[in-house]
């Protein structure tokens, strides 16, 4: 058998049944009390429920990674590729050929992974009371990323096509660069023209909120562009906050679900977590650090899609490079699963210093240790998750550990 197709094949097996592990494993840390730590996040009725929402969603993630998993394998063995390769055949144009053959297995991929996703909104989250996306909401939501895929990422998709077929071996350069300034100009654009497509944001109207927020800019040295309510509650009961954008274009942004349930102190510590990662540099970071992801796995793509026997891997004569694009990020699979704990681990870490930021420039952490206390609550959070799964997983450190964390901050402080 061709080496390139054993390495993806047992790629995707062992990547399926290390996940199917993981998430056994967290289901069966699920402890019939909580931590002492944690004991007054849920009453007793409501920690029973948080287990069995961890249950159900456990349950159908293995599910679904299994179906989606035997699909990938049965689509690779009956000569799916081949076969979407002949269907998008357009005329004599490459690029126009290549565009076809993406939309087919995104198209293919949407038709599989779309009955998982009704089941997931209208039936579980709404069994546990969190979703409130109607019929409607959802299909517009599909619709509007359907379209937005097709105005951002066919002309890059075209783009990276046309590069990668023109310009030979240094072609990932070309194409490094183009998608380097995609993502920076994205990154500058979503807060403005792209997120509003999905909700709407107005901004604070609450006057004594806002000019304690901006007191909170103050101390913290930090230019508020804005703060903005967020209508999450259209999709969910959830609540959340996050910060977006870069120079004059960065908002802050605040569920209304968010307001609704937390006092101002609260709201007050959580939007210094946010400052806090703006401070402390993650959002450029984490910019420069996916710039040089995507330049590394650029010049990887560039090598291997000059490989004969990666396309006979997968039962196809000719080199067509929308097909060895798509070869290779199955031949990279095992690397993006070993990469994936080191990235979750840098996310949680940063978590930790947005934590301790944000203590440091309040009275006390304890409206933050509240606050992360009934967001926990109120959206039912696993408060015994399996380390191995944490390790994997989580780009938030369980609550248990930030809680202590920030307890150590406050008892230093009072010394």
């Amino acid at each position: 058998m061709n080496p390139y197709l054993i390495i993806v094949l047992s790629s995707v097996i062992l990547g399926a049944g290390w996940s199917l592990l993981l998430e056994w494993l967290n289901l069966k840390s699920l402890a019939p009390s909580a931590p002492p730590l944690l004991a007054n996040v849920h009453d007793p009725q409501a920690y029973r429920r948080s287990q069995d929402y961890a249950r159900a969603r456990g349950a159908w993630d293995m599910i679904e990674q299994t179906v989606g998993t035997a699909a990938i394998l049965v689509f690779i063995l009956a000569g799916g590729f081949p076969l979407a390769d002949r269907l998008a055949r357009i005329g004599d144009s490459d690029i126009l050929t290549g565009l076809a053959f993406f939309c087919l297995l995104f198209a293919g991929s949407e038709l599989l992974g779309l009955p998982f996703s009704i089941y997931r909104t209208f039936v579980l989250e709404a069994r546990f009371g969190f979703n409130t996306t109607t019929p409607g909401t959802f299909i517009l939501d599909r619709l509007k990323g359907y379209l937005l895929a097709a105005a951002l990422g066919l002309p890059l998709l075209a783009a990276a096509l046309w590069l990668f077929s023109s310009f030979g071996p240094w072609a990932w350069t070309l194409c490094w660069a183009v998608t380097t300034l995609f993502s920076v100009a994205l990154t500058f654009l979503a807060p403005s023209l792209i997120m509003p497509l999905f909700n709407t944001f107005t901004p604070l109207e609450d006057r004594n909120l806002l000019d304690r927020l901006r007191d909170l800019a103050r101390r913290t040295g930090f230019d508020l562009g804005g703060v903005f309510v967020m209508d999450g509650s259209k999709r969910s009961t959830k609540a959340n906050a996050f910060f977006t954008g870069l120079g004059r274009t960065k908002r802050i942004a605040l569920y209304d679900t968010l307001l609704a349930a937390h006092e101002a102190d609260e709201i007050e510590a959580i939007l210094a977590h946010e400052i806090g990662h703006y401070r402390l540099g993650h959002i450029t970071r984490g910019l420069v650090l996916s710039i040089l992801q995507t330049g590394l796995l650029l010049a990887l793509m560039g090598q291997a899609i000059t490989l004969p026997e990666l396309y006979e891997a997968f039962g196809m004569t000719a080199k067509p490079v929308h097909a060895g694009l798509v070869f290779f990020l199955l031949l990279y699979s095992p690397v993006s699963l070993v990469l994936t704990p080191f990235f979750a681990g840098l996310s949680r870490r940063r978590e930790f210093e947005a934590d301790s930021f944000a203590a440091a420039h309040l009275p006390s952490p304890e409206p933050l240790v509240r606050a992360l206390k009934k967001i926990s609550g109120q959206s039912l959070a696993n408060l015994t998750p399996h380390p191995w799964y944490v390790f994997f997983h989580y780009s938030h450190p369980p609550l248990g550990e930030r809680i202590a964390a920030l307890a150590g901050i406050g008892n230093s402080a009072r010394k």
